[in-house]
């Protein structure tokens, strides 16, 4: 007998005040100069190429895209934001920080 994933675990609940996880999803962003954001380069699983990332955004998603698409135009690379991370190609770390620490982002630093 297999059995089926996927359910959470909770099938009905009687308590008025029970909210499944997945549905909290209202975060505020946060004040730029209190986002703690990491600039990290990556090249692993993309076939030896580079990329830089910016990890750590506390916000909605739909600032997350407008950041993200701030930072390609200043840049003038490809990228993309996905699972919480902005993903810029090549190595874009010292004028990325220069940029978001210019912009406001005081917590903004480089790791790794």
């Amino acid at each position: 007998m297999k059995k089926k994933t996927g359910s959470g675990g909770v099938v009905f609940s009687t308590d008025p005040s029970f909210i499944k996880e997945e549905y909290v999803h209202a975060v505020e962003t946060l004040p730029e100069e209190k986002q703690p954001l990491r600039i990290k380069l990556d090249k692993k699983q993309r076939a030896g190429r580079a990329v830089t990332l910016v990890l750590g955004f506390t916000g909605t998603e739909q600032d997350l895209e407008t950041l993200g698409r701030t930072i390609k135009n200043f840049t003038g690379v490809g990228g993309s934001v996905k699972k919480g991370e902005i993903i810029i190609q090549g190595d874009q770390r010292d004028r990325l920080l220069q940029w978001l620490q210019k912009n406001g982002y005081a917590q903004a630093k480089i790791t790794g």
